[in-house]
Parts: structure tokens; C-alpha cells; sequence
């Protein structure tokens, strides 16, 4: 409970202060003239001042609060290295108990700059600090003590920008002499073009603390998938270039080593993982037309309309077998440069395409040969067949035979039907997830065709069919090359919209670059991402089961990982790793050939901004907490303890302090004393007004008219 004295005057403050002017002179002629009875004048001009000032007597029934002290636990990156979680752990139960002494305070403690995959680069203490202090009154705020190595990346520029008086201290983890050595990457590519000029990769090797004996002359171990490390000898502060290959469409990652030397602080900034998206160069499509028809246009405008795709497109408007008697010279008609295109330039292109072609002596038997030769050698075939491939002129033939992988019954079959994925296609990328596909015994939401070609089945994979079941689009590989053959030629009516229409755009694109061996429509393909320290493992496969993946760590453990089915053709799983760095999956691709499928990934937080630094230091906290009044305190310098284990640790005694100016010295930090409280109930009485007053004036006029007449 405390007691005040308040003023309330019942006239302007001005003229209250006027008044008491004026009595003051007064007394003060009065005293000066030496007037009988001055002193009761005085004690009555004093009785009508008071009365004009209205005073009153205030009690107070006061509730103290707590003092809040917040503590920041710096949980950032550069924290999880050489033992500092062992020290920060002992430093927080050491501080614990000392704050538990001090009474009527109130600690909050704030795990700080956490890694997670939204945060900004760095550590930001302050701008968890200031999250935290958004629900504490300032008026309560006894101080700020950090647990960190000193590596704070949002310091406030002055104590103003703070928003609160209070004393910051910071515990700083580590030691004073620590020595670290990192790659910092200067330049590096976003994307380069597959099978093109290596790009250049610019690192150069830092080095900070006291390095000793250390040589300046280091080793750089370069890792590339498919290809042995390569070692490259470079010296401190020096920049050294590295060539990146693109061998592969898609993510392509460089892993760059450092050598560790003895003395080091952290192995973690030792390496480094540059991923670059490898582009192809427009791809090159021949599309040649038999003849003018009402599907032809589909074909063409798909390929135009695909950035990627630069197309060479023919159609065959007049036969050499057709006699009408027109003179050759009066003929607008641009001869077909066979010899140019399927002799001379045939491996400039990565598909060809024949669109209701026939063998109607347009190409002679040798070109057809080359074309066999293309695709075994690597090359793409796609035959998009009508009638034509039932008849005697049918493609098949030809010398092309032995690449095609159905071959023609001589039926063409016309009646209405819906194309219908099989279950082979439920598994390949190129049909799996086609809109409008619906479960494998219902009718998928597409129009009808009306047209097809009866074929039988030599090799490859049938995922679409139609009227019986029969194959409407196979694949097969051949050699290093790949074939595809629709085995209709009505897919236009789908881009027409007739009945409903269906994804014609999706199909004949995703077979055409599953042709041109786009790595995301591969049915048998390894894949990992990793988000954190979270790594997900997918298998594409045709195949029923998966044999186990093979996951080789970033320090050469290898384990196998079984992998869950998450849908058709494709198995997943989610595993936890604890180590950051680049983690290499592998495992045996089908029968007959086991092909060896490879996938790379960096799992991690990449915060190049946190491992930059990891050396501690006070240098970056001291000029603002010593600005507060706070201090620096090394928690495992040179005393008897540091040395004792990596849990000893050294810290300063807390005190509470109300007024002090100072509140940090050798081995001791203090917190300011707020005293605040709250109000519980308040108690006003009257001192001078009233009846009281008018009785004290009165009585000391009266004195004074009596004291004179004596």
C-alpha cells in the first residue's frame, strides 16, 4: 500500500499559479514592512491558495509484478557443430538454476533460428526476439540474455532501432581460437544445353581464425555422376575454375570437396553441391504425310506449337506412279530432297515421323535402310498408320521390318470403339494419369474412333487398344533407338472435339518425346528429392515388384531402402537421414538387360549464408550490447573448467539490479529491476476544501484582526 498527495485546483493552473505569486509577495512586503500580525496573513493567504489548489490524499493498494527475463537459445546451423550442442545444453541448465535464486522474476526462454525450409538464409535472433517480446510489456522487460556463437546475421543498426530499454547479454559458445576452412562458390551455371559446352563453375577456397600450421596449398576432390572424382590442387583465396558437363536432360549436380586438414572446426562447409538444369537444343522433327487428309493438320500443329521442336514437315501431294499427262515444267510442286533428307542429313533429326505413308516408290529401298540404321544407332521412328499399313504399299514392307513391332493382318477394322489404356499403359508415363482415364474396367470419359488397323504383336509394349482388345499404340525399343506405331488414323477426331473429343494433346506429345527420350516419360527411372533432411526415393517401373534401393551416405555408408507401391508403375518412400550432403541411390533395372539405375540427391538445409561463418566470435554483438550496458561472456575460454571436459562451462552470476547504470562486469551480468506493478484499488480523500477550508480562513483572518488591535 503506498500514499500520494494530488492536486486538483479548482481554477486554471495559470491562474493558480498566479495566485500564489501574488500571496507570496504579499508575505513577502509584509515581512519586509514588518507589519504586526504578518504571520497569520500569511497562514491566511496560504489557507486560500491551498483551497484553490484543492488537495487530496490518495492511497493506493499496489500489486507488484514479476520481472521478465527472455533467453534466446540459438538453434541455427552453425550451433550443431563441434560439440556446441553439448555446451549450449550445459550453459542453459547452468543459467537455469542461477535465474531460479533471483525472486520475482520470470524467464521465458526462445529456441531461435531453428532451420526450416521457409526461413530466410542465416541466423536471425533479433527478429525471433522481437516476436517474442510482441507479448511482454516493455515495462516489465529486465534484460536479454543470448546463448549463440555470435554469428547473428539481423542486427539492429543503433539501440534505438531496439524498441525496449533493457540490457542485452550474450553467452558466447565455442572458443576464442577456433579455425575453420570452407568452399565459397563464386559463380555458377543455372542451366546448361545436354551433350553441349561444359560450363564453368568458379569456387575458391576461405579460410578464417588461426589456421597455425596449416598449408595454404589444398585439394579439391570434383564428383560427377557416371564419371571417376577428379582432383584438382588449388591454394587459399584463389579462384579456380571447374567445368560442368550436361549429360542428361534435366538435374544435373556437381559435388566439390575440400580435403579436411587437422584443427578444423566443421567438415560441414567442406563441401558443396551445384545442381543446374541441363536443356536440350530444339529438337529436330521430320514429318513426313502420304497424303493430304483430315488428321494431318493435328500432327502439324502440335509440333509447331512446341518451343522445343523445330519441324521439318513434307507432304506428299503427287506420287511418281500418277500419270495425268501435266509437263513436269508446269508443276508448282517442290521436289522431295530424299537424297538430302534421309542420306545426307538424316542424323540431324531426333524423330521421324511417317503420317499415313505408303512405299509408293517415293524412297528407294536403300533410304529405307538408312532409316532402320537411324534408329538402331539411336534415332526415333514414329509410323502414324491409316488404311495404308494394311496394304500391299504397307511400310512394313520395306526394309523399316525389322524395326517395326507389329506387323499388319491385312484387316482394317471399321466400326465405332474407345480407345482403352491396357494394363501396361496403367504403368507407362506416356498413358498413365491421361485426362479422362478412368479405372481399368470402366470406360474411359473420351470419344469414339472408328477406324483401325488389325496388327499382330512381335515385340515392344502395347498400352493402348481397341476394338477386341487389339494394339492401337506400341512401343518398343530398338537397339539404341526407339519406335513407336498408332496403329490408327483417327486421333483428330479427338482434337475436333467429336463426341466429346479426348487428350490428343497429351498423347501424341507425350509419345512423340517419349520418342526423343524426354527423362521424365522413362518407365524405368530412379528418382530422390530431398527437402530438409527428408529424402523421398521413386521407382518408375513395368515391372510387378522392385528389388530394394541401395542409398550410399555422404561418408560412405551404403544401406538398402524398400520402397512402397504409391500407385501403378511407381514405388516411394520417405526416409529420415541425418547427415547433410549428397546422397547417391542405386539400384538393377529390369530384366533381361539390368540396366543400373542412379539417382543423386543433397539432402540438407542449404544455407549458405549460415556455413559461411562458423568460427564464434563477440566481435558482431559486442558494440550493441555494450550500448544497452550489457556485456560479452566466453562460456568455455581459458579458465581451469574450459579445459576440463566439452560440457564445463563458464557462466557469469545474475543479479538484480533497480538503478544501476553498469550492468555487466568480470564475471557477473545483471538485469534491471522494473518495479512495476498494477492497481488493485484506489483511495482519494479530500484535504482542504469545503467547509474546512472556509474554517481555517476565517480563523487565521480572525488572528490576524485581533493581533493588530492589541
Amino acid at each position: 500500500m503506498t500514499w500520494s498527495i494530488d492536486i486538483a485546483p479548482m481554477v486554471p493552473q495559470p491562474v493558480l499559479v498566479a495566485a500564489a505569486l501574488i500571496a507570496l509577495a504579499l508575505i513577502a512586503v509584509l515581512f519586509f514592512r514588518r507589519t504586526r500580525g504578518a504571520a497569520l496573513r500569511a497562514l491566511a493567504l496560504a489557507a486560500l491558495v491551498a483551497a484553490l489548489a484543492n488537495p487530496s490524499f490518495r492511497q493506493e493498494e499496489r500489486e507488484g509484478l514479476n520481472n521478465i527475463a527472455v533467453v534466446l537459445v540459438d538453434e541455427s546451423t552453425s550451433q550443431t557443430i563441434a560439440g556446441r550442442p553439448a555446451q549450449t545444453a550445459a550453459i542453459r541448465a547452468d543459467l537455469e538454476e542461477k535465474l531460479k535464486r533471483i525472486p520475482g522474476l520470470e524467464v521465458k526462454w526462445i529456441e531461435a533460428s531453428r532451420p526450416t525450409g521457409d526461413r530466410a538464409s542465416g541466423t536471425h535472433l533479433f527478429t525471433d526476439l522481437n516476436r517474442a517480446l510482441a507479448e511482454i510489456a516493455p515495462d516489465r522487460l529486465a534484460g536479454v540474455i543470448m546463448i549463440t556463437d555470435g554469428q547473428v546475421h539481423d542486427i539492429p543498426a543503433s539501440v534505438a532501432a531496439l524498441g525496449f530499454n533493457a540490457p542485452i547479454h550474450a553467452l558466447i559458445t565455442g572458443r576464442p581460437d577456433e579455425f575453420d576452412r570452407r568452399i565459397e562458390v563464386i559463380t555458377a551455371p543455372k542451366f546448361g544445353i545436354v551433350n553441349g559446352p561444359p560450363r564453368d563453375i568458379e569456387v575458391a577456397v576461405r579460410e578464417t581464425g588461426k589456421s597455425g600450421q596449416a598449408s595454404r596449398q589444398v585439394n579439391l576432390r570434383v564428383r560427377r555422376e557416371g564419371r571417376p572424382d577428379e582432383t584438382v590442387r588449388t591454394e587459399i583465396d584463389t579462384r579456380t575454375r571447374i567445368a560442368m558437363p550436361f549429360p542428361t536432360a534435366g538435374q544435373n549436380i556437381v559435388e566439390i570437396e575440400l580435403d579436411p586438414v587437422p584443427g578444423e572446426l566443421t567438415h560441414l562447409n567442406n563441401r558443396v553441391v551445384i545442381a543446374a538444369e541441363g536443356v536440350r537444343e530444339n529438337l529436330r522433327v521430320l514429318l513426313v504425310s502420304g497424303e493430304p487428309h483430315a488428321g494431318e493438320r493435328v500432327w502439324r500443329n502440335l509440333l509447331k506449337s512446341d518451343a522445343a521442336v523445330d519441324l521439318v514437315h513434307f507432304t506428299i501431294l503427287r506420287p511418281p506412279d500418277k500419270q495425268d499427262g501435266t509437263p513436269i515444267h508446269q508443276l508448282s510442286l517442290i521436289a522431295f530432297p530424299t537424297r538430302e533428307l534421309f542420306s545426307e542429313k538424316i542424323t540431324n533429326f531426333d524423330l521421324i515421323i511417317f503420317d499415313r505413308y505408303q512405299n509408293r516408290g517415293i524412297l528407294p529401298p536403300i533410304y529405307y535402310d538408312n532409316i532402320a540404321r537411324y534408329v538402331s544407332n539411336g534415332g526415333a521412328l514414329l509410323v502414324a498408320s491409316g488404311d495404308d499399313f494394311a496394304q500391299a504399299a504397307s511400310l512394313f514392307r520395306t526394309a523399316l521390318a525389322p524395326v517395326l513391332p507389329a506387323s499388319p493382318s491385312g484387316r482394317v477394322i471399321e466400326q465405332p470403339f474407345k480407345a482403352r489404356v491396357t494394363t501396361e499403359g496403367l504403368k507407362h508415363p506416356v498413358t498413365r494419369n491421361l485426362p479422362g482415364l478412368r479405372e481399368p474396367n470402366q470406360e474411359p470419359d473420351w470419344g469414339r474412333w472408328f477406324r483401325q488397323v488389325e496388327t499382330n504383336v512381335i515385340r515392344g509394349r502395347t498400352l493402348m487398344s481397341g476394338v477386341e482388345e487389339r494394339p492401337l499404340l506400341v512401343l518398343d525399343r530398338v537397339g539404341r533407338g526407339r519406335v513407336a506405331l498408332m496403329l490408327s488414323d483417327h486421333a483428330w477426331l479427338w482434337a475436333r472435339g467429336y463426341d466429346g473429343g479426348g487428350p490428343h494433346t497429351d498423347l501424341l506429345r507425350r509419345t512423340a518425346h517419349w520418342l526423343m527420350k524426354e527423362p521424365d516419360l522413362e518407365e524405368e527411372r530412379l528418382l530422390a528429392d530431398a527437402r530438409g533432411l527428408k529424402l523421398t526415393i521413386e521407382r518408375r517401373s513395368m515391372e510387378q515388384d522392385v528389388p530394394p534401393v541401395s542409398v550410399q551416405s555422404p561418408g560412405g555408408e551404403t544401406s538398402e531402402v524398400r520402397l512402397e507401391r504409391a500407385a501403378d508403375g511407381v514405388w516411394r518412400t520417405t526416409i529420415d537421414v541425418r547427415q547433410p550432403g549428397l546422397y547417391k541411390m542405386q539400384t538393377n533395372g529390369p530384366p533381361p538387360d539390368r540396366r543400373m539405375l542412379t539417382a543423386v540427391a543433397h539432402a540438407g538445409l542449404e544455407d549458405a549464408r549460415e556455413m559461411s561463418e562458423v568460427t564464434a566470435t563477440d566481435a558482431k554483438l559486442k558494440p550493441l550490447i555494450s550500448a544497452t550496458g550489457g556485456g560479452t561472456f566466453w562460456t568455455r575460454g581459458g579458465g581451469l573448467l574450459s579445459s576440463a571436459s566439452d560440457t564445463a562451462v563458464e557462466v557469469p552470476r545474475v543479479s538484480l539490479l533497480a538503478n544501476a547504470r553498469v550492468l555487466a562486469g568480470s564475471g557477473w551480468m545483471g538485469l534491471k529491476d522494473r518495479e512495476a506493478y498494477v492497481t488493485r484499488g484506489v483511495r482519494i480523500t479530500p484535504m482542504f476544501t469545503g467547509l474546512l477550508a472556509l474554517a481555517a480562513l476565517l480563523a487565521f483572518l480572525t488572528l490576524a484582526w485581533w493581533r493588530e488591535g492589541r
